[in-house]
């Protein structure tokens, strides 16, 4: 595969990232719209409901072209698909699309993804990994069925990679631990990073199952954790990981209305799917054998010299982008592989 077809699927994947635990039950999803060797458009799946990766790519691609076209206020999937499918005007016979994940062919909160690649008569898709979930696959079929060139395997490595919270979880369960500090390693002293990265972090709450955190980092700290933040405040249920039980009930998260809040001295998490947990150094230490990701919410603001080693920490860094200009975001696996 040459080195053009890593590029165009490296735009889609890096896209993805940036959603990556933002849509679930849905996986993070990029995809990349090239014409004769030129990109029209890239563009990622952001929300569970909302339209997937290729929609959102077909109509920034065909909107490059047809800029004053009524598709320009569509939003939902079902009006953008209607629409291309009626007056694709053959722009894409001569398109490519490469997409990090094969294109559903289920029809569920939105319509088929490789039914409308069809109707519009793509010229070639370009496909990173196939899909695991058998209710959602069958899009390769589809297309070859309908005479549309498909192309499996491009970048796999790197789309497994992307794919793989989203595989934890279907499987049984995704558990993340997320940590915010500074280049040197120090996670006290009230907010760490921007807002920008407290309204991320925030987001993600809206879609986990359950947040965990220490007892300890509850009583120092006095946190609410819900998720005011974020567009929709839909507060995650809390179970607070601590062997002592008592707690200043004036603390805010104990306020937080249509939650289910525990207090357990083990780390019982077996109703949940998808969770997060908050906390120090201490806390993933002592749960580190169930953790399967890492994420690092790093602060570049001071300019210190002695900058912390996060590879020490037993995870492997498998993808990092810059927030803003001050904060970072690096996502890391767990080296040892499988829960105990």
């Amino acid at each position: 595969m040459g080195n053009k077809h890593s590029q165009f699927m490296k735009l889609a994947i890096s896209k993805a990232w940036k959603n990556q635990f933002h849509t679930y039950p849905n996986p993070a999803v990029g995809a990349t719209v090239v014409l004769n060797g030129k990109v029209l458009s890239v563009q990622s799946h952001e929300n569970a409901g909302e339209p997937h990766a290729e929609v959102l790519a077909l109509k920034e691609a065909y909107l490059t072209v047809y800029s004053n076209s009524k598709l320009k206020e569509l939003i939902s999937s079902e009006e953008i698909h209607q629409f291309l499918t009626l007056n694709h005007n053959d722009f894409f016979k001569t398109c490519e699309i490469y997409v990090t994940l094969e294109p559903c062919n289920h029809i569920g909160k939105t319509p088929a993804c490789a039914m409308l690649l069809e109707s519009i008569g793509i010229k070639k898709v370009y496909i990173g990994t196939l899909d695991p979930n058998k209710k959602a696959s069958g899009g390769v079929q589809r297309l070859r069925d309908a005479d549309i060139e498909v192309d499996i395997g491009v970048c796999k490595e790197l789309t497994d990679e992307l794919l793989y919270p989203f595989t934890l979880w279907q499987k049984n369960k995704f558990i993340f631990f997320k940590l915010a500090m500074r280049i040197d390693g120090s996670i006290d002293g009230g907010y760490i990073t921007t807002k920008e990265s407290l309204e991320k972090v925030h987001d993600i709450r809206t879609k986990i199952d359950c947040l965990a955190i220490g007892g300890e980092t509850v009583r120092i700290d006095r946190p609410t954790l819900d998720a005011r933040f974020a567009v929709i405040n839909k507060a995650p249920d809390i179970l607070i990981y601590s062997k002592q039980q008592e707690f200043d009930k004036t603390i805010p998260l104990f306020d937080v209305k249509n939650r289910e809040l525990t207090i357990s001295n083990d780390f019982d998490i077996s109703k949940y799917k998808f969770v997060m947990v908050e906390g120090g150094f201490n806390l993933l230490k002592s749960i580190e054998d169930k953790i399967d990701y890492l994420l690092l919410f790093i602060s570049h603001k001071s300019k210190k010299e002695n900058i912390f080693d996060y590879k020490t920490l037993g995870f492997k860094k498998v993808y990092s982008y810059n927030i803003n200009e001050f904060d970072e975001i690096v996502f890391l696996k767990r080296i040892t592989v499988g829960k105990l």
